[in-house]
């Protein structure tokens, strides 16, 4: 390659296409308009200092979040070109900030791989805010240049000299467009230590300007990872007890495709396997996970068979989810073109990939195996366990999903269904105990939602093997009601969707603690056993009141303690709150069945908390702290937490 295709000027950015149609579909370019989207423009400016990173010319990014909810990214990069664009006939720079799919990361010779959503980059957070303004220190010289909604407002100029180099990036959000623009501090922080992890050696910073600790510093955190993924798996599994001390880290490259794996193995039921390409959170998976699970049973399995006892391997059948329980992995990838299929665009198609990373995986795992005996003999205990609670759990998943041997109708006696049968409309209120699945059941629209009351605080997943959850009552009668069917010859685990009989799934529980704590339980549950059902978007959690207040013939509610303050204080005559009666209610069950229907069933008036599922991993490490066995961390994240009534998760 001659040394002119390596240097990174204006012939190097590329431009695709116009920007039409993003400030009309913005949905079609960061996937919705709500926080998601809003926390996904950070991503995008961040992803190309990344991007920086990967080709080698950064290390350091910082993140802060401004009073006013704008953002700055800063790199010490090479800085984005400004000199003139032959094509376009204005400064690269002002090309990168207006022209969609423009940027180095489409010339190979400046990036080898890149990460962010699909090369769309931070042309689109330009034209979401309605304030972008771009530094850039290169050359010794600080150029500057500010826009407006996806246009430039000026020039690009010279604002001075320097030593530094990198590129500087505020935006602020176009109020127009997101009608919810308050940053969250900890999502953004889940992401930048994830990306940390993927990369290791880059130090990012994220700083919030919004809050100050008691001496008068903004709050800050920094995260940076020597080990990398080694790290990252220690990081997820800190509330789990390692089988192993060693972490299996296995890296290479064939084919101009890095690949990099960590694993290890643990005493849970669980598989708990994250995927990232070009440190894209794949979490429908892809051709990269196939290519590890290929590896990994055919690897272990060989040596199983050639080091089980002779009474083993007749009694034991062993099949590829045996060797994935308990197991705790991080597979990434970069891949220079990354082709990404399923419903959500995050499964990566790439036949390419698979076989590089079995490949990779296959002999680097069988070294590990012959150099570390001792470790190598945990694994094939762990995996001869998993075989046998797996026959267990096969009856056990064969009596879930068995029809009613009478000819009825096979769904549970204690659910009341609703008329309709188009699942589209159709709701299922999972409720807290038969008190409150009464007042439901009277209050509900026949028509179109269906009550099913469950007894008191189900089975807690985490610490229960397979066929333990699947002979629990409450929870059979969960997978009877959705008409889900679990199990297939390739994955024990894979749950279908095709006759699944609603399309919102609601658990209702009482307002207090306990009724938190049985949330968490039946969420753990879907987060589990049924993650499928969150990613399609089909869990809600509604929001019953916890007071109501009366004033005369006038009533209130309120659905925290702020709100019943705020509310006192209005319906009394004097504004002190005096003369307002207040009735705390500790369940549902208190409720009548018009009020339970006016608050929380009608869908005129009701609030429904979809649930969704940001980051994997970090819904992982949290799942396993808040119902594992180990008591301090969990103790430490309630305290932390505690002026929140609900663990929204």
């Amino acid at each position: 390659m001659s040394e002119n295709k390596k240097q990174y000027t204006a012939d190097s950015i590329q431009s695709l296409e116009g920007m039409e149609h993003v400030r009309l579909r913005p949905s079609m370019y960061i996937g919705d308009v709500g926080l998601r989207g809003l926390h996904h423009l950070v991503y995008e400016v961040v992803d190309n200092s990344i991007d920086e990173a990967l080709a080698g010319h950064a290390d350091i990014i910082s993140v802060i979040i401004h009073p006013d909810n704008s953002v700055t990214v800063k790199d010490n990069g090479r800085g984005i070109p400004v000199d003139m664009h032959k094509k376009e006939g204005i400064s690269a720079l002002e090309v990168v900030m207006t022209k969609i799919g423009a940027g180095g990361k489409f010339d190979k010779d400046s990036y080898k791989v890149s990460g962010g959503l699909h090369g769309v980059g931070v042309s689109v957070v330009n034209a979401l805010s309605d304030h972008l303004k771009a530094t850039v220190y290169r050359n010794g010289i600080i150029y500057e240049q500010s826009y407006s909604k996806g246009k430039a407002i000026e020039p690009i100029k010279e604002v001075g000299t320097t030593d530094e180099r990198g590129t500087v990036v505020t935006f602020h959000p176009d109020p127009t467009i997101f009608k919810e623009r308050e940053y969250s501090f900890s999502t953004l922080a889940n992401r930048m230590r994830e990306l940390a992890f993927l990369n290791r050696g880059i130090r990012i910073t994220l700083t919030d300007e919004r809050e100050k600790d008691e001496d008068g510093n903004y709050l800050s955190e920094e995260f940076h990872s020597e080990g990398g993924l080694k790290e990252f798996v220690e990081f997820i599994d800190e509330n789990r007890e390692p089988l192993m001390e060693k972490v299996i880290f296995m890296e290479g490259e064939i084919e101009d495709i890095p690949v990099e794996v960590a694993m290890r193995y643990n005493t849970s039921f669980t598989e708990n396997l994250h995927s990232y390409v070009n440190n894209i959170n794949t979490h429908e998976g892809g051709t990269h996970l196939t290519g590890f699970r290929r590896a990994l049973t055919r690897t272990l399995k060989r040596y199983a068979d050639e080091n089980m006892s002779a009474k083993d391997k007749d009694k034991i059948t062993i099949t590829g989810d045996d060797f994935r329980e308990g197991l705790t992995a991080v597979v990434s990838v970069k891949v220079m073109e990354p082709q990404f299929e399923g419903q959500t665009k995050t499964k990566l198609g790439n036949s390419e990939v698979s076989g590089a990373v079995d490949k990779i995986v296959s002999e680097m795992l069988q070294n590990f195996l012959e150099e570390n005996p001792s470790e190598a003999s945990i694994i094939v205990d762990k995996v001869i366990l998993a075989a046998k609670a797996r026959q267990a759990a096969k009856k056990a998943r064969e009596m879930v999903q068995r029809k009613n041997p009478m000819g009825g109708s096979g769904l549970p006696g204690k659910l009341a269904d609703c008329s309709s049968k188009d699942p589209y409309e159709s709701e299922l209120f999972l409720v807290e105990g038969d008190s409150a699945g009464g007042t439901a059941k009277q209050g509900r629209d026949r028509h179109f939602q269906a009550i099913l009351p469950l007894r008191g605080k189900i089975l807690n997943v985490e610490k229960a093997m397979q066929h333990k959850v699947f002979e629990n009552e409450e929870i059979k009668n969960i997978y009877t009601a959705l008409g889900v069917t679990i199990g297939t010859e390739d994955d024990a685990k894979e749950l279908n969707l095709t006759k699944l009989r609603y399309h919102k799934i609601v658990i209702m529980t009482d307002a207090d603690i306990d009724g938190s704590h049985i949330a968490t339980l039946i969420l753990t549950f879907f987060f589990r056993y049924m993650r499928e059902m969150i990613e399609a978007g089909h869990i809600y959690i509604a929001t019953p009141p916890l007071y109501l207040l009366k004033k005369g013939s006038k009533q209130v509610y309120a659905w925290n303690e702020k709100e019943r303050e705020i509310m006192q204080k209005e319906l009394s005559a004097d504004g002190t709150g005096k003369g307002v009666g207040v009735q705390r209610y500790k369940g549902l069950g208190e409720m009548n069945a018009a009020q339970l229907w006016d608050t929380t069933l009608n869908p005129e008036f009701r609030t429904l908390r979809q649930v969704n599922i940001e980051s994997a991993s970090e819904a992982d490490r949290i799942f396993s702290m808040l119902m594992g066995d180990d008591v301090p961390p969990r103790r430490d994240f309630i305290e932390r937490n505690a002026i929140y009534a609900n663990i929204d998760v």
